[in-house]
């Protein structure tokens, strides 16, 4: 299952995005700096040896084995591999059998067999008359249980149920299988809103560690040059014990972000049905934003997109008719007639010892028969209607009561999803704009920390500024980076959220029409 052509056409930017945010999480140029002012003395050994060592990198925890993956693949893998999402396809599998059988119940059944009756011993006539006699019968063909002079018991082509019950159902049976089909793209929807929200973490996770190394490069920067105005006896040993405590948390953050990384890695392996010994990838070159739901659309006609487009409220509408035709099956089951019709054919044949003793004719004769002998074919036609009150119809009451129920709580279930698809549709409106707002702080937030790093790195070097300085400096620019970073993935599963929440309507639905400045008549005076 894939996301419709509008998701597609709206996420061509986010399947050709990646990891580096561009020019304005660029690396500031340290080599245009000035160098440091010449030293007209040989600085005191003391000093040097009382400068603090620069602390190594980590080594990494992220192994070579990994496996490249791009957002329409993991959308395809979700489709094909998900077990939720072929779980729900077999119960729409179920549902359609169960329909099946239904809509077989208008169809009678064939029997075919045969039987064979004896009996030994006394028997009662109708007259009273007891009667000690060897008896036997024997029949084949459509049908079965033929003993003595009744109808075949099993008839060999029978229709046997109440007409209410069959008609209704079947219609019963066709709105589960619509509500099944419902409830199987919202879990689609569902299920890929999830892989969207897991590939958009592990993004985010290898975003926060390009940025982790770019911070702990010009950490390291930070710290050799406050390390060696130390060594030059021009800094105190406290600024550079200060810059190497920094390098070394920004060392913990790339160890941290490589554990985000697996993690992430981790969680979308487990919605794609993959091994998760073997790291993802993603395969994008630039995070970006990507509006999937034009902005200029408002909340209004948001909300009735999503009350005509969500398959949940499809599932629970369908379920609704469904409680509905119940309801009237019970109500016109007392007046509903059970029906049972059949028809059989066969071989039938048969004797007693009282005609293999003899039988006197009226000319003296005595006529012998055999016990199983005298066969022909034989031909039953029943048909029987009667109609049943239930309990003395108390029975048919509780009947309908319950029906009845069944309506009124799908109707409240119906509610309570329409009240939770419109909070989820609301909350995503909020939370695009809150995320898109945010962008642009945190823009305009790099700039100026990038600015203010630059410039106190430039008057620390020049023995003008506090170290300091630059490391709050430093810390501001590198918490912007993150947020811009996280800004952008928060904004890009909003659009998913809302998306998702809207149904995935189809594109006619989310177009906007282009405005036409009104047209201005002008009549001539008469």
């Amino acid at each position: 299952m894939r996301f419709n052509r509008l998701s597609a056409c709206y996420l061509a930017s986010l399947l050709t995005t990646g990891l580096l945010l561009g020019a304005a999480l660029a690396q500031p140029d340290l080599g245009t700096l000035p160098p440091p002012r010449k030293e007209k003395a040989k600085p005191d050994k003391s000093v040097a040896k009382a400068a603090p060592e620069l602390p190594s990198p980590p080594p990494s925890i992220l192994d070579d084995q990994v496996k490249p993956i791009d957002f329409a693949s993991a959308l395809h893998l979700a489709g094909v591999q998900n077990p939720q999402i072929l779980l729900a396809r077999q119960r729409i599998e179920e549902a359609a059998a169960l329909q099946m059988l239904a809509a077989a119940q208008l169809l009678p059944s064939i029997n075919a067999g045969g039987n064979v009756d004896t009996h030994t011993g006394p028997l009662q006539r109708s007259t009273g008359v007891i009667t000690d006699l060897h008896r036997g019968s024997l029949y084949l063909g459509l049908g079965a249980n033929a003993v003595g002079a009744g109808t075949v018991n099993i008839p060999g082509i029978v229709w046997s149920g109440n007409v209410s019950n069959v008609l209704f159902g079947r219609l019963v049976a066709r709105q589960v299988v619509r509500s099944r089909e419902f409830a199987s793209v919202a879990v689609r929807n569902d299920v890929l809103l999830r892989v969207s929200r897991a590939y958009l973490e592990l993004l985010r996770a290898q975003g926060r560690l390009a940025l982790a190394f770019q911070i702990q490069r010009e950490a390291q920067n930070l710290a050799r040059v406050t390390a060696n105005f130390a060594r030059a006896g021009e800094g105190r040993r406290a600024d550079a014990e200060r810059a190497a405590t920094e390098l070394e948390f920004r060392n913990a953050d790339v160890v941290q972000t490589e554990g985000e990384i697996l993690i992430a890695s981790a969680r979308l392996c487990q919605l794609l049905d993959l091994d998760p010994s073997v790291r993802l990838r993603v395969i994008d070159g630039h995070v970006v934003p990507a509006p999937i739901v034009p902005n200029p659309i408002p909340l209004p006609e948001l909300l009735t997109i999503a009350l005509t487009q969500r398959p949940e409220l499809g599932e629970r509408r369908e379920l609704i008719r469904a409680a509905l035709l119940e309801l009237h099956a019970a109500k016109v089951l007392p007046f509903s007639p059970n029906v049972v019709l059949g028809y059989s054919a066969g071989d039938f044949g048969g004797g007693s010892d009282l005609v293999a003793r003899g039988i006197a004719q009226a000319d003296g004769t005595v006529l012998r028969q055999s016990r199983f002998g005298n066969y022909a074919g034989r031909q039953d036609f029943d048909a029987v209607v009667y109609w049943t009150l239930r309990n003395l119809g108390v029975g048919n009451l509780a009947q309908i009561r319950l029906a009845r129920s069944n309506v009124r709580s799908e109707e409240l279930r119906q509610l309570e999803v329409l009240d939770r698809v419109r909070a989820e549709v609301a909350s995503a409106y909020a939370a695009t704009h809150a995320r898109y707002s945010q962008i642009d702080t945190g823009e305009r937030a790099i700039r100026s920390g990038n600015n203010a790093f630059v410039e106190d790195l430039k008057r620390t070097r020049n023995n003008i500024g506090l170290p300091i300085e630059v490391l709050d400096s430093f810390r501001l620019l590198a918490r912007s980076r993150y947020a811009y970073l996280d800004a952008i993935i928060d904004y890009n599963r909003a659009q998913f959220e809302l998306y998702v929440a809207l149904g995935q309507p189809p594109a006619g639905c989310l177009a906007r029409p282009v405005p036409v400045p009104p047209v201005v008549t002008i009549v001539p005076p008469k």
